[in-house]
C-alpha cells in the first residue's frame, strides 16, 4: 500500500478491495454469515408471534390490559414506525462510526427492547418497547447489510445476501411454532407464556451479540475513513485464516485503487449521488421495494381473514398455513440465490418479480372461479412467494451494491424505509379495506393490485437493472472518495 499527503487528507493506492474479492469460499466467511445474518430469523420470529398472541394478549388474565386490535394495529404501526426511523438514524451514523460499531450497538438496543417487552405491565410500556424493538431492527438492516456486502467475496456475494435475508422466515415458521407451544395454557400460563417469547427473542440476540464481537470492522470503510494500517492487519489476518482452511496459497492480485481519505460525507453529498448522478439506480430502488411491498400485503395481511372467512379454517389452525407459505419464502431465496450470481442479475431479478406477480394473477384468477380450496389456495400461496421471496431480498442486495462505499448504510436505509413504510402503512391501509368485506371481487381486487406492482417491477429492473454480479462493489459504483489521477499516490 502506498500514501502521499493532501491538502485535506492523504491519498492512499491499495489493493485491499480485490483481496477481499478474491478469496475462496471459507469457515470464516461461515462465521461472518453467522454472526451477523442470523438477526433476521429474530425479526421474523418477532413479527410472527406478536401477530399470533395478540387474541391472547387480550384475554382476562393475560396480565396486560389491551385489546386484539391495539396489539395487531396500533403496537404493529409504532413497530413499523420505530423501524423506518432507526433505519435512517442508525444508517446515518453506521456511514459515520463504521459497520461494527454500529451492528453491535443496534443488536444491543433490540436485546434490550425486546425483554422490556417481556415485562410489560401496561399498554403504553408495550407500546413503547414495540417502539423501541422496531427502533433497534431497522438499523440493523442497514448495518448488516453494509457490512456483509464488504466482508463478502464478489462470487458469493448475491447468493449469501439473499439467504440471509431470506432466513427472515426461518424466523416467521419458528415464531409460528413457538407461539403454539407458548400459548398452550396447560403448559404455561395465560399471563406467563406469551411474555417468554419475548424473553426467549432476548436471550437468542445476547447469544448472538457474543457471536458478533469477533467480526471485524469492514476494512473498506477503514480504508476510506483514513485507518489504512488496521484495515492492512484486519485483511491479513483474514488471508491467514483463509489459506490455513483451505492449505493452500492464495493466488496473487494486481488491481489496485486509489482513494482519497476522508472522515464523512455529507447529506448534500449524498443526495446529490443517490438522486442526481444515480437517480436511474434510485428508480430501481423504488420500484423494487415498492413492488415487493405491495405483493407481500396483498397475500400475508389478510391470509388468515381469507382462510376463516371463505374456507371455514378455525382461527386457531391458521398459523400452520402460514408456517407452509413460510417455508416457501425461504426456499426461495435458498435455492434460486446462485442463480443470481450465475445467471445474473438483471435476469433473475426482473424474472422474479414478472414470474410471483403473473402467479399471483393466475391464483386471483382461480380464487374468482370458487376453484381453491384451503390447501391448494395455500399451496399457490406457497408458489407464488418461492419466486417473489427471492425477488424481494434481491432488493436488498442491489440497493446495497449499486450506490457508493460512502453511501451504502444511508441508501439501504432510505429505500427500507420507503419499502417498509409503503408495506406497513400504506399497505395495510388499501388492502385491509378490501380482504375485510368478506366478498370474493374485494379479495380478487386486492390480488390484482400487488401482482401488477409487481410485475411493473420486474419490468423496470429488466429495462434498469445493473449487472453487478461476480463485480467488484468498487467496480459498480465508484467510491465518491476515489482520488483524480493527478491526485494518485505513486505505485508500490
Amino acid at each position: 500500500m502506498a500514501t502521499a499527503q493532501s491538502g485535506t487528507g492523504r491519498t492512499v493506492t491499495t489493493r485491499i478491495p480485490a483481496r477481499l474479492d478474491r478469496l475462496p469460499w471459507s469457515r470464516w466467511h461461515w462465521s461472518v454469515v453467522i454472526g451477523l445474518g442470523t438477526v433476521w430469523i429474530l425479526d421474523g420470529m418477532e413479527v410472527t408471534v406478536v401477530g399470533n398472541i395478540a387474541a391472547r394478549l387480550s384475554e382476562p388474565g393475560s396480565g396486560l390490559p389491551i385489546t386484539s386490535g391495539e396489539v395487531t394495529g396500533i403496537s404493529a404501526a409504532l413497530y413499523v414506525t420505530g423501524a423506518c426511523l432507526g433505519a435512517l438514524f442508525w444508517g446515518r451514523l453506521t456511514d459515520i462510526y463504521g459497520r461494527k460499531k454500529l451492528f453491535l450497538i443496534t443488536l444491543a438496543v433490540y436485546l434490550g427492547a425486546t425483554a422490556l417487552t417481556a415485562l410489560s405491565f401496561d399498554t403504553w410500556w408495550f407500546f413503547l418497547f414495540r417502539f423501541l424493538t422496531g427502533f433497534g431492527i431497522g438499523g440493523e438492516y442497514a448495518a448488516i447489510n453494509s457490512a456483509i456486502d464488504e466482508l463478502i467475496p464478489a462470487h458469493y456475494r448475491g447468493r449469501v445476501d439473499l439467504l440471509i435475508n431470506g432466513s427472515y422466515w426461518l424466523g416467521a415458521v419458528a415464531g409460528a411454532l413457538l407461539s403454539i407451544v407458548a400459548l398452550n395454557t396447560s403448559i404455561f400460563p395465560a399471563d406467563v407464556g406469551w411474555r417468554l417469547t419475548f424473553a426467549l427473542g432476548a436471550v437468542l440476540s445476547l447469544v448472538i451479540l457474543l457471536v458478533r464481537r469477533h467480526v471485524p470492522e469492514s476494512p473498506r470503510w477503514l480504508l476510506i475513513h483514513g485507518r489504512d494500517e488496521e484495515a492492512e492487519r484486519i485483511v491479513a489476518g483474514i488471508e491467514e485464516r483463509v489459506t490455513a482452511d483451505g492449505g493452500k496459497e492464495l493466488p496473487p492480485v494486481e488491481d489496485e485503487m486509489t482513494i482519497h481519505q476522508r472522515s464523512r460525507t455529507t447529506f448534500t453529498e449524498i443526495a446529490r449521488t443517490v438522486f442526481g448522478r444515480y437517480r436511474r439506480r434510485s428508480t430501481l430502488g423504488f420500484a423494487l421495494f415498492i413492488g415487493q411491498a405491495f405483493l407481500y400485503n396483498a397475500i400475508t395481511f389478510g391470509f388468515g381473514a381469507i382462510l376463516t372467512q371463505f374456507f371455514d379454517v378455525p382461527s386457531g389452525n391458521t398459523g400452520y398455513y402460514f408456517a407452509v407459505i413460510a417455508a416457501g419464502n425461504f426456499l426461495g431465496p435458498l435455492l434460486l440465490g446462485k442463480l443470481f450470481d450465475t445467471v445474473g442479475r438483471r435476469v433473475m431479478i426482473s424474472g422474479t418479480y414478472v414470474l410471483s406477480g403473473a402467479l399471483l394473477f393466475g391464483t386471483a384468477w382461480l380464487f374468482d372461479r370458487g376453484s381453491l380450496t384451503a390447501a391448494t389456495m395455500t399451496a399457490c400461496w406457497c408458489v407464488v412467494l418461492f419466486f417473489a421471496s427471492a425477488g424481494a431480498s434481491s432488493a436488498y442486495l442491489t440497493v446495497s451494491e449499486i450506490f457508493p462505499m460512502e453511501t451504502r448504510a444511508m441508501s439501504i436505509a432510505f429505500f427500507y424505509a420507503i419499502g417498509t413504510a409503503a408495506g406497513g402503512i400504506s399497505g395495510p391501509l388499501l388492502f385491509a379495506e378490501l380482504t375485510n368485506t368478506g366478498k370474493v371481487g374485494d379479495t380478487v381486487l386486492a390480488f390484482q393490485i400487488g401482482a401488477g406492482l409487481m410485475v411493473a417491477a420486474g419490468i423496470v429492473a429488466a429495462i434498469l437493472a445493473v449487472n453487478a454480479e461476480r463485480r467488484s462493489l468498487e467496480d459498480i459504483a465508484t467510491p465518491l472518495s476515489a482520488a483524480e489521477p493527478q491526485q494518485a499516490a505513486a505505485r508500490p
